[in-house]
């Protein structure tokens, strides 16, 4: 390379952390205005096409029904709702068919497609069509926008096709997603009671558990939640946490759904101290300043009050009424529903009656409504931005089951309100938009190469929850899916553990702007090997959002880099070499500004740009500089591989099979010294193996681990493969190319070569029987039968064995007395590593019966096919209960093996580098095992000689990972643990306009539904 020869032109740059992070967010910051901006027009548009719409009852109005559409009939005409909807593959959408000039309209399965409500406002909504097409056009990188309607529809736009499961049925409803519950309601601090008295036994006990759980899904992030089982006696739901109440993280809401299931009816119910626990609990709790110090809500469900109870609201709650109450009435019967009714309208809350599991979920939703009023009256259109998530139910996410990168995304929201004067006091929601935006779009605006080698930018939320971060893992291993297909969010604590007492974390949630240290153990290859540094921090807040960005610099190399300067004449003709490319995932140039980039790889756009013939390209100047820089150092390497390629005798049996270089800019050279279709390993060095290529969050895996050994040393390592079987059949070699100026040394590329494995242990085993003496003969050898001779990394793992098998397994395992002495004698060290994102096999229940009694929807449809089969109506009024015990639910199977999440600790190995040879002994039964272990020069191995004469009873050491088992005490610390927050600067408890007067009725089974079902209860007594 032609380093040299520029010298005079090279400067070696400090990275000024604090001045990056700074740059970063302000980048940052302007992507999420953009988007944001589009939401509020989206806003704007939904208003002004509502206050401008008359409802009519009677309207008849056709839409693209996202599940009808293009469906025909059996005479082959197109269904109501369902006419001919274009539809074509999309590669901004993930390659899905889409329609980028429509958007189309979702209704959830408990919805009447030709409800009124919905069709009139599936009418003035069509407005937004315009709004979509020129938002995505102004910019082109916005993904999905929808309008989720307060009523229950979902309008997406580009129009996509939705399709049932195999039961026919769409679960999703916009109106408990997470960005809808946030966008439409201020934080709340809820306490649920829950009836637990004998006259709750049976199916109403099933109903109130469902309504429970269905509450606990309308809760976020920003809410704080208790629950509390009464009969005579109160009973925590969770005992541990009977002095205050919990954020309702998903782990937290998890927890507490488990326990519903030991709730048990018997009993009296006594209201009134359920009531005084209640409101006591809440005026400790808030006094504390830990929850949302916003709303505040007691959530009843029961199946009746015998009394007003208004001696315990005059005490606790009037007149200023902080604390709304949300009643709902479980069962028929409506006997005691005038009490409850108005325990919620004197205490601005809201009354529902609950009948049947149909109806939870829409009657428990009505307590958003309530909530949103002074929102809507005080016309504060808050924009909020949503944890990140990944999204299982929407259309494009199924789709995507099968891809190994499922999209992590925040979401950014704002409500929509009615501006018509005659409803103003009653505060009317009509519904929330938003738009995703996928994490990896925030990569897009870091540059890498500033970042350096093991140098990564982290953002998190409020909450202190990670919204991006390489080692932030939204699935398990391998791509496969976890047990329960939503994405939990992680803490900053988890990935930084090493950081004991939340320095970092709790500045950047504070919004602080800093810098912190701290040694770090990052790990590659699946947690197999380890590298120990030190990181310095900078972290400052991304203005107008609720996150902070940090970035982390490893400490040495890290915080250097090389800048040179060449013409751009020898650019460009270095540039059309054919072994090189950049990295796709690096931003040189915008190419999603307009969609005729789109198609360009980033070294076309970035020739087109340095040519002149597309002026309106965005390109990062100083990255292409450098970028020339490199590509002509690095240019005489193309005409050295190709003189090693035409020399037959050096690779006769072409166990070299390729050559590769990267610098830091992201650009990569690749030579073949064989076929394509010749290589062992094809996937290396292309998008089939991540860990070999340069991508958005990290360096390859190769660039890596040489940066962390000496200059001039090269790092030889055995892949790990992902199958079961094992054993990658290559070997890779790669070292690093440092310019030392005695001021500062960084590191400016990378070289290496894959060669096959069975050539490099042939070349081992032919040097390993070459002796120094006279005659050339060795007086010992590996071929003796007395020694076993290994070849082992810095890491420990083997690549080399008399044992083939034996290749690439953890030295520990195979000579466990060996290395528990190499250990002890400090030529290796273990270091103790934790994984926060773990998943563990537990042994469950093979049974489907807990989600057939969750989900309303199947349990729904088992009754009306057993209501029809028995034709006894007037058992759903007395005795439905039986359902229970009906063949609908599934039993029990035999025990089967499920991975869960779960905290583990596992081991890792490293060599001590000042070690270069040493010999040892282990007493053993009746024996003394031998060994000697000699580092070989300029490389991070090891030969290993034991003596196989003599056989050691001590066990393997192994590399496996152990659960972590909390005990019960530690378990109740955790839950009760409070992080520091930051909670939302908007809050909207009250107004003093709103109409408190609309606070419910008892609903029944309504002849307009029953109308409704009609066809599907004829449909279902046929199968």
């Amino acid at each position: 390379m032609k380093y040299k020869e520029h010298e005079k032109t090279v400067s070696v740059q400090e990275i000024d952390g604090l001045q990056l992070v700074k740059k970063l967010a302000k980048d940052m910051e302007r992507m999420f205005r953009n988007k944001a901006e589009a939401v509020r027009r989206l806003v704007e548009a939904a208003e002004n096409a509502h206050l401008e719409h008359e409802y009519k009852s009677d309207l008849e109005y056709e839409y693209f029904n996202a599940v009808l559409i293009n469906e025909k009939d059996e005479n082959g005409n197109y269904v109501e709702l369902g006419k001919e909807f274009i539809l074509e593959p999309n590669e901004h959408f993930n390659n899905l068919p889409v329609n980028i000039s429509l958007s189309d309209v979702q209704i959830p399965t408990n919805k009447y497609n030709k409800d009124p409500a919905i069709v009139n406002g599936v009418s003035w909504s069509e407005a937004l069509n315009k709004i979509f097409v020129d938002n995505f056009e102004r910019d082109p990188s916005l993904l999905w926008q929808y309008f989720g309607s307060a009523n229950g529809f979902f309008r997406q736009y580009p129009g996509i096709k939705w399709e049932p499961d195999e039961n026919g049925v769409i679960a999703f409803d916009c109106r408990n997603r997470k960005w809808y519950i946030q966008a439409a309601t201020s934080p709340k601090d809820v306490i649920i009671l829950v009836d637990v008295s004998g006259s709750m036994k049976g199916l109403r006990m099933t109903i109130a558990k469902q309504t429970v759980s269905s509450i606990l899904d309308t809760l976020g992030d920003d809410d704080f939640f208790n629950i509390i089982a009464y009969n005579e006696e109160l009973h925590y739901v969770e005992p541990c946490i009977n002095d205050t109440l919990v954020q309702a993280d998903r782990n937290n809401k998890e927890h507490f759904r488990e326990h519903l299931d030991t709730l048990n009816a018997k009993g009296i119910g006594m209201l009134g101290f359920a009531l005084t626990e209640a409101f006591t609990l809440l005026k400790q709790f808030n006094a504390t300043g830990h929850g949302s110090t916003c709303s505040q809500a007691i959530m009843l469900v029961t199946d009746g009050a015998v009394d007003t109870y208004d001696t315990i609201f005059a005490k606790y709650n009037w007149p200023d009424q902080k604390v709304r109450i949300f009643a709902y009435l479980i069962g028929r019967e409506a006997v005691f529903s005038e009490n409850l009714k108005w325990m919620a309208c004197a205490n601005k809350g809201y009354f529902t009656q609950i009948s049947t599991l149909a109806d939870v979920q829409e009657n428990v939703m009505e307590y958003l409504h309530v909530l949103s009023r002074p929102k809507v009256i005080d016309q504060e259109h808050d924009i909020v931005w949503t944890e990140a998530y990944i999204d299982n139910t929407l259309p494009q996410a199924k789709k995507l089951v099968a891809d190994s990168e499922r999209v992590l995304m925040t979401t950014i929201a704002m409500p929509v309100f009615s501006k018509k004067n005659e409803t103003r006091t009653q505060g009317i929601l009509l519904g929330v938009v938003g738009t995703d935006v996928p994490v990896k779009e925030l990569l897009k605006v870091i540059p890498k190469y500033k970042l350096g080698i093991h140098g990564y930018a982290f953002a998190i939320t409020n909450n202190g929850y990670v919204l991006t971060h390489p080692d932030l893992r939204p699935l398990y291993e391998e791509g496969k899916r976890r047990r329960n297909p939503n994405y939990k969010s992680v803490d900053l604590s988890e990935l930084e553990w090493e950081d004991k007492d939340n320095i970092l974390r709790n500045g950047m949630v504070n919004r602080k702007t800093g810098k912190f240290s701290m040694e770090v153990k990052k790990t590659v290859e699946k947690g197999k090997r380890v590298l120990v540094m030190t990181n310095d921090y900078y972290y400052t807040d991304i203005k107008g959002t609720p996150f902070s960005l940090g970035v982390a610099l490893s400490r040495g190399h890290g915080k250097y880099f090389l800048q040179g300067n060449v013409t751009l004449e020898e650019g460009l003709h270095d540039l059309d070499h054919p072994d090189l490319t950049l990295m796709e995932e690096w931003n040189y140039c915008n190419t999603g500004i307009h969609p005729e980039y789109r198609n360009l790889i980033q070294l076309e756009a970035v020739k087109l740009f340095l040519t002149g013939k597309e002026p309106h390209l965005q390109c990062d100047k100083e990255l292409i500089q450098e970028v020339l820089f490199d590509a002509v150092v690095t240019a005489p390497l193309e005409a050295y591989w190709t003189s090693l390629a035409l020399n037959r005798s050096e690779n006769a049996d072409k166990g070299v099979e390729v050559s590769f270089l990267g610098t830091r800019t992201g650009l990569s050279r690749v030579n073949l010294f064989v076929g394509k279709e010749q290589r062992t390993n094809q996937d290396f060095l292309t998008a089939n193996d991540r860990e070999s290529i340069f991508t958005a969050d990290h360096f390859p895996l190769w660039y890596r681990k040489s940066a962390e050994q000496l200059p001039g040393t090269f790092v030889y390592s055995i892949p790990f493969s992902t199958e079961t079987e094992n054993k990658s059949n290559v070997v890779t070699a790669s070292t690093t190319v440092q310019l030392l100026d005695n001021r500062k040394s960084p590191v400016v590329a990378a070289v290496g070569i894959q060669m096959k494995l069975e050539f490099f242990q042939k070349k081992f085993w032919t040097a390993s029987r070459q002796c120094a003496s006279l005659d050339g003969k060795c007086t010992i050898n590996c071929d003796d039968e007395i020694i076993n001779c290994y070849l082992i990394d810095n890491n420990g793992f083997i690549l080399v064995s008399e044992n083939y098998d034996e290749t690439g397994t953890f030295f520990g395992e195979v000579e466990g007395a060996v290395m528990n002495k190499l250990l002890i004698m400090g030529s290796f060290k273990r270091i103790t590593l934790y994984d926060y994102q773990a998943m563990c096999k537990a042994t469950v229940d093979n049974s489907d019966s807990a989600h057939s009694l969750l989900d309303p929807y199947y349990v729904f449809f088992a009754a009306i096919k057993w209501i029809m089969t028995e034709l006894v109506l007037f058992l759903v009024e007395f005795n439905l209960c039986s359902l229970w015990n009906s063949d609908f639910t599934v039993k029990a199977q035999s025990p089967k093996q499920v991975l869960q999440p779960c905290d583990t600790e596992y081991p890792a190995f490293v060599s001590e580098r000042t070690i270069k040879e040493t010999t040892g002994a282990i007493s053993c039964e009746g024996c003394y095992k031998s060994f000697v272990i000699q580092q070989i020069p300029s490389s991070n191995l090891f030969m290993v000689v034991v003596d196989a004469s003599c056989d050691c009873p001590i066990g393997p050491i192994t590399m496996d990972p152990i659960e972590i088992m909390y005990n019960e005490s530690q378990k109740c610390d955790h839950l009760r643990s409070q992080k520091i927050r930051r909670r939302p600067d908007s809050c909207h408890p009250f107004h003093a306009e709103e109409n408190a007067r609309e606070c419910g009725g008892a609903l029944g089974l309504t002849p307009y539904f029953a109308i409704q079902l009609l066809p599907l209860t004829v449909a279902l007594s046929h199968t």
